[in-house]
């Protein structure tokens, strides 16, 4: 049996050389070269595949090659029956929450404004608020978002919550529901988007909720550029409503030169390297969802198409 392999990017011989350590008998295919229809089994995406997975008649398993997997479900026909998971594992955890750990400490010791500072050759020590002087809101609360939450209240920063539904971590207040939404930005000095993209969150960070942050707060998003109206955000990065914001991520990427976010002055770009799937880690877990469903088993980190997580 087969496994068809569909991404844009270069790394299809990591992939390949992971499958073969765990489940060498797994024939690796990439796209289009998928062999025989019939023998596939397994298929993982990052690409969207249109109408394309309907081709295999024994498919059982989608799994998309990171945490997200909104690009797969906006485009993509879903057989009928077919399970689809997502990637969970400690590398993916450990590289967003030092990813947020950085650029909110990056953001609290203000470093934007003493690389501008540098640039104009001025030598003027700002004043320097510790962790504990401020409250950073981490706007999702799952996996990645729980376990930034957790290392930023370690690190010693006040850390508030919001989600669509109530979560509870200990140390961290909790907020949820609509309802909620504005009080918990009103008390976000920084604030971490780690949101998943669907229907109901695209396009949730707009001025709305730039104009509820207290004046001069961050924002820092890793999750999806599709959460961020971008006009409104360089809105309120060039009217001072929001002091600097740090994003990994973009509604069209890679992103384009002529997209007015680069001509931003405050604001830092870094190009989706937030927290990376490790191969390895990856295909252990593919090859044991594969085992379950052969057993008749649910898969671990099942989506729910209509959720969209």
């Amino acid at each position: 049996m087969s496994l068809i392999f569909c991404s844009q990017s270069d790394d299809s011989r990591l992939w390949k050389a992971a499958f073969a350590d765990c489940m060498p008998e797994l024939e690796f295919r990439v796209w289009p070269d998928f062999g025989e229809r019939q023998n596939v089994e397994i298929a993982l995406v990052w690409d969207p595949m249109q109408d394309q997975l309907l081709e295999f008649p024994n498919l059982k398993l989608i799994t998309s090659l990171g945490a997200g997997v909104d690009h797969l479900l906006s485009a993509t026909t879903i057989p009928e029956g077919v399970s689809i998971s997502r990637i969970v594992d400690t590398s993916l955890a450990q590289g967003m929450r030092e990813w947020v750990t950085l650029y909110t400490l990056y953001c609290l010791r203000r470093v934007p404004e003493y690389l501008a500072l540098q640039a104009a050759q001025h030598w003027k020590p700002l004043s320097n608020p510790l962790c504990s002087d401020l409250s950073v809101g981490v706007m999702g609360m799952g996996e990645l978002g729980a376990t930034s939450a957790i290392a930023l209240n370690q690190t010693g920063f006040n850390v508030v919550g919001w989600s669509l539904n109530e979560k509870k971590l200990s140390g961290i207040k909790s907020f949820f529901g609509a309802d909620e939404l504005k009080h918990f930005l009103s008390k976000c000095n920084i604030l971490v988007c780690l949101l998943p993209l669907t229907p109901h969150t695209k396009g949730i960070i707009d001025s709305t909720v730039f104009q509820s942050l207290p004046v001069g707060a961050c924002f820092i998003n890793a999750a999806r550029g599709g959460l961020v109206v971008e006009k409104d955000l360089i809105d309120a990065l060039e009217t001072g409503k929001i002091a600097h914001a740090v994003i990994d991520v973009a509604c069209e990427e890679p992103l384009q030169k002529k997209n007015p976010l680069w001509g931003v002055p405050n604001i830092t770009i870094t190009p989706h390297v937030a927290s990376v799937t490790d191969p390895k880690a990856a295909a252990r877990l593919v090859v044991a969802n594969l085992k379950r469903i052969r057993l008749g088993k649910k898969p671990h980190y099942i989506v729910d198409p209509k959720t969209g997580y």
